[in-house]
């Protein structure tokens, strides 16, 4: 790619306020977040909901809505992807709840992981079954899916969804590396999967806790995108000394990228190249 980009993942479904104190966890801290985020250049944002009260993890839409419709008001343009992820919700009613979402509530794509895994304390379930659910429901409803591959037989799969027809170019991928159960941060698994993914396909790279720093650097300097933000990792340093906030890590892709002569993709240029 010409241009990088910048795919912010400021929440996710593990940070908690007692694990760091600048993981944004309500409504209001999520697009407050963003908006700084807005205003250094990202491309998109990768939301994670969740209860305001209770800090986990949840599905419902109207959590996302109000999300989105912060967002909305200061950036219309920024592509909005939501989470589909099966960690913590495991039917489809809840997982394709978001999905419903209609009018400038509407995500422009939704994260779509192609297999089941492990993380380090549990599962995210994705059967076949429910996989080619929710592609059906994003196909059925016009959001891009964004798709997550942790392994290189996710690539594959997904060149199965494509036959199926459940997939539509041009594609979307976050290749998350790192994860202990998974592809690794090594420039072998990161070729093989980059090799068998779908033509047509957008690269962003993901690195899980001490990956994210070289898998982000790697990126840049390859001209693919970037995952990057407290989802994946809150430290700043692999020594693990410093809490990182979400702007000092997006501050940080900056920086590499100016030092490699890289400039951010806009949200319209990426609505144009996927066709959004």
């Amino acid at each position: 790619m010409d241009k990088t980009i910048l795919n912010f993942t400021p929440t996710g479904m593990i940070p908690m306020k007692k694990d760091t104190p600048y993981v944004p966890v309500t409504p209001e801290e999520i697009i407050f977040d963003v908006k700084k985020a807005v205003e250094l250049g990202i491309t998109m944002v990768h939301l994670h909901a969740r209860d305001p009260v209770t800090q986990e993890p949840t599905y419902k839409s109207r959590v996302y809505a109000e999300i989105i419709y912060g967002i909305r008001a200061f950036a219309p343009d920024l592509v909005i992807c939501v989470s589909t992820s099966g960690r913590t919700f495991k039917d489809f009613a809840s997982r394709s709840d978001v999905l419903t979402l209609e009018g400038d509530l509407k995500p422009d794509m939704a994260s779509l992981t192609l297999s089941s895994l492990n993380f380090n304390h549990e599962a995210s379930i994705n059967s076949p079954d429910m996989v080619m659910a929710l592609a059906k429901e994003m196909l059925h409803r016009g959001i891009k899916p964004e798709l997550e591959v942790f392994d290189l037989g996710m690539a594959n799969y997904a060149k199965y969804l494509i036959k199926k027809e459940l997939l539509q170019p041009p594609y979307y991928a976050n290749i998350i590396l790192g994860n202990i159960a998974c592809a690794q941060a090594d420039l072998v698994h990161i070729g093989c999967i980059i090799r068998d993914m779908p033509e047509e396909t957008l690269i962003s790279l993901g690195g899980v806790g001490n990956a994210q720093l070289s898998v982000n650097s790697l990126a840049v300097s390859m001209g693919l995108g970037v995952r990057t933000g407290l989802e994946d990792n809150y430290w700043y340093d692999t020594k693990r000394t410093k809490m990182a906030t979400n702007i000092e890590q997006i501050q940080r892709i900056k920086e590499i990228a100016q030092l490699n002569d890289k400039t951010f993709m806009t949200p319209c240029e990426l609505r144009k190249r996927l066709q959004l």
